[in-house]
């Protein structure tokens, strides 16, 4: 039994529909009770974007036209390390079946050992107990019962069992699972999509999901200090800033032929190609000219072209560059500096302080905000510089930021930032005279350094490390380690900074949330005040940031 292109995007689709459908029950079983971007949304979020672009697919493309579409969507709106783990799980599929236009038990098996190799590698420190742990063996299992098995129903239905199987198992291999009673989010989340592809498998058609009705989605916001609309104060020689993807025909010339005759009509020319598609940026006065010399190389679909002169009168106003969430579209531009940057943060007064450090670009995002592989692709797209370094400051972005290294038409450099001070500490430690393997070991020394501490409140009720937990109960964490829990905001900001002093500390700096008003503020830092004044310098800051009522740095 084979399976054809329509087939395998009707599965995918209706994976995508059960994780939405079972989304806050995957979220339930999140035993970290801190307020987060949790694993079902992640999940099904991520699995959305493919979904979109597969439901636009004629029913005719071949199962390796479906697994492309659908990897490249996933790799683009991957959020959270679990989104981001399923999107290189379902990378698989695309590896597995180039030249395939029907798939078998076998082909199948292959797509999730491929996927798993690449997941266990882009993890820099695996956890088994985890939706790894689940893929992995679920793949051996795959690899055992294809052989001599044809059909692919049965086939799928084993693979289910033993995924479903090793899920039961998650509690024994972590001790956070086994201590909340409950099975691994992931993998549970793993094992739905899995049952849900295999509804179609056998022929009883896509997992129903209806939408919920929902307010139009908020923009994602890239605020810039060098958006390349805003850096023209003089005459604007050339108009129209003209992009276009060339998908190349078969033996046709080198794209140098093709950048050479851009330089000629025109100035700030990017020609990027790979060994499927040229992707080209240029200014110029004839856009028509640019697009029929680009036909020349293969085709091309929906160039865009943008008045510069429009943007340059509109970007004297506010001094952003707005990155819709729904479409992605974003400003491209051509480097013209050595360096850039990109913060991801939430609250105005974090914001400014990235900023006044020297960030291009600001990504609003953060807990609770997990931004998509492609959000950061946008802002580092939109950072004029040969090297962007990206500052995810949250362990839960760092998966996302790496995947766009892949994508971006510049070097980038993600640095494994957790934390707002530290994502502040590295910049600041950034000296661009020095060459890059130096700037990012400094860079990256000087974050390692820094202690965090952060309090927030707890999501849900919840028993971690001996301690019972109640919803909306005040939690401290140690550098992302919970540490204790209190009733009251400032005595757990207090109880945390006395903590994390040592007779090395110099500074303490105190960032205060939206929901902390200036008179608590300032009782807190009076009470800092008085216990370290005499031997630290101690700074309150203005954050606004949500989630966290309070972000302390010690250095």
């Amino acid at each position: 039994m084979m399976i054809n292109g329509k087939v395998l995007k009707d599965a995918f689709i209706s994976a995508a529909n059960c994780i939405a459908a079972n989304r806050k029950d995957i979220d339930a079983l999140n035993v970290f009770p801190v307020p987060d971007g949790d694993t079902g949304t992640n999940m099904s979020m991520t699995l959305g974007s493919a979904k979109a672009e597969l439901s636009v697919m004629d029913d005719s493309a071949g199962a390796d036209e479906v697994a492309k579409v659908m990897s490249g969507a996933l790799l683009r709106g991957a959020r959270g390390n679990s989104g981001v783990i399923t999107s290189i799980l379902f990378k698989g599929y695309d590896k597995a079946f180039k030249g395939l236009k029907e798939v078998s038990a076998a082909d199948l098996a292959n797509a999730m050992q491929l996927g798993v190799e690449r997941a266990y590698k882009a993890v820099m420190k695996p956890t088994e107990g985890t939706i790894l742990t689940v893929a992995r063996l679920c793949a051996e299992k795959a690899k055992d019962v294809c052989l001599g098995n044809d059909d692919i129903p049965s086939f799928w239905d084993a693979v289910c069992e033993e995924a479903e199987r090793v899920l039961e198992t998650t509690p024994d291999l972590l001790p956070t699972l086994k201590k909340a009673g409950v099975v691994d989010a992931g993998g549970k989340g793993f094992c739905m999509y899995m049952r849900a592809m295999g509804e179609v498998f056998h022929g009883r058609g896509i997992v129903a999901f209806e939408e919920p009705e929902q307010k139009p989605s908020e923009p994602v916001t890239i605020e810039t200090y060098a958006s390349a609309v805003g850096k023209f104060d003089g005459e604007i020689t050339f108009t129209y800033c003209t992009e276009f993807v060339i998908k190349k025909a078969a033996g046709c010339e080198s794209s140098l032929k093709l950048r050479a005759y851009l330089e000629s009509i025109g100035d700030c020319v990017v020609v990027v190609e790979d060994d499927e598609i040229i992707k080209v940026h240029v200014h110029t006065n004839n856009p028509g000219k640019a697009i029929e010399k680009g036909l020349e190389f293969g085709s091309m679909n929906l160039p865009k072209i943008e008045n510069m002169r429009l943007q340059h009168e509109a970007a004297k106003k506010p001094d952003k560059v707005t990155v819709s969430s729904a479409d992605k579209a974003y400003v491209s531009v051509p480097p013209e500096k050595p360096y850039g940057f990109v913060a991801v943060a939430a609250g105005s007064g974090i914001e400014a302080m990235f900023k006044d450090a020297g960030a291009d670009c600001i990504v609003k995002g953060g807990q609770t905000m997990n931004p998509s592989t492609q959000d950061i692709l946008a802002a580092i797209q939109s950072t004029p510089a040969e090297t962007v370094f990206v500052l995810p400051n949250n362990k839960n972005i760092i998966m996302a930021a790496e995947q766009a290294v892949k994508l971006a038409d510049r070097k980038v450099c993600v640095l494994q930032t957790r934390t707002v001070p530290q994502g502040l500490s590295a910049l600041l430690a950034f000296d661009p005279d020095v060459d890059f393997n130096t700037m990012r070991s400094d860079m990256t020394k000087a974050f390692e350094r820094v202690k965090t501490g952060q309090i927030t409140f707890a999501a849900r009720d919840s028993e971690f490390d001996g301690q019972q937990i109640k919803n909306g109960e005040i939690l401290a964490l140690d550098n992302g380690k919970l540490t204790f829990v209190e009733k009251d905001i400032n005595k757990a900001a207090y109880r945390l900074i006395k903590r994390m002093v040592d007779g090395d500390s110099e500074f303490i700096t105190i960032i205060c949330g939206e929901d902390i008003d200036d008179a608590s503020a300032e009782e807190l830092r009076e009470k800092v005040a008085e216990k370290f004044g005499s031997r630290m310098d101690i700074n309150v800051i203005r954050g606004d940031q949500p989630v966290y009522y309070y972000i302390i740095s010690v250095e």
